[in-house]
């Protein structure tokens, strides 16, 4: 279990987080959904010790977690909207070398993790080539692949879409539940309604720093009476989208 409590954030005068709180299984699905500003990304970037909160709790099988050596114990990874990989390595490298510089595998252990997982998310005819060869579907699942190789039991993805051509939103939907299944605690930030619509999940809309409403995803076209906040932020987005 996974539980996120009271995290706060604030920029200047601008509270862009103000006490949230989740709790995620493991196996499950959370996915944020907001406006722009609403806090989605900075929560994902505090899980990742890329900011630091003004205050809250992170705990992992009920054991607190120290945010600021996540770095160093991988327990929390993230996929980048902008994938962030390595343009001057090839794809191999881009896996073998966060494994040989943060975790000191040998150079012959990292490439054969490489190569099981660029096989596993259908890479292995590109282990050589470099990353401008790569379609955007392709660079997501390299930088999905480097990410589970350092083997963390949460994973984050930062608008795992928004790069990406709509026809491949079925192919992120299932390496995502295909992450679930196997037992990560998987956290979406998007503003992706088609992607939602493919995943089996639990949505929490997110406001002023908030979570207000959250729905299971297989409950938005089945009950008509509850739920208010997200329907009208998700038809809001399909009407953006015509």
């Amino acid at each position: 279990m996974l539980k996120i409590e009271n995290i706060s954030k604030t920029y200047g005068e601008k509270k862009v987080l103000n006490k949230l709180s989740l709790d995620l299984k493991r196996g499950e699905v959370a996915v944020l959904m907001g406006a722009s500003g609403t806090g989605k990304t900075t929560l994902l970037r505090i899980l990742n010790s890329l900011e630091k909160a003004d205050c809250g709790s992170v705990f992992l099988d009920n054991k607190k977690l120290d945010l600021e050596k996540i770095n160093r114990t991988h327990t929390i990874g993230i996929v980048f909207q902008s994938f962030n990989l390595f343009k001057n390595m090839n794809v191999t490298k881009n896996i073998t070398i966060s494994l040989e510089k943060t975790l000191n595998y040998t150079q012959q252990k990292a490439t054969e993790i490489a190569q099981t997982l660029l096989k596993k998310y259908g890479l292995e005819n590109h282990k050589d080539h470099f990353i401008s060869e790569l379609s955007g579907g392709q660079k997501q699942r390299l930088a999905i692949a480097r990410t589970i190789a350092l083997k963390p039991k949460v994973v984050c993805l930062d608008e795992p879409t928004s790069a990406l051509d709509p026809m491949l939103t079925t192919h992120v939907a299932k390496t995502i539940e295909g992450l679930a299944k196997e037992g990560y605690h998987i956290i979406v930030s998007t503003h992706d309604t088609h992607l939602i619509e493919q995943l089996d999940c639990t949505i929490y809309l997110m406001e002023n720093g908030k979570i207000i409403e959250a729905i299971p995803s297989q409950e938005i076209s089945t009950n008509n009476t509850k739920y208010s906040k997200i329907k009208r932020f998700i038809a809001g987005s399909l009407e953006e989208k015509v």
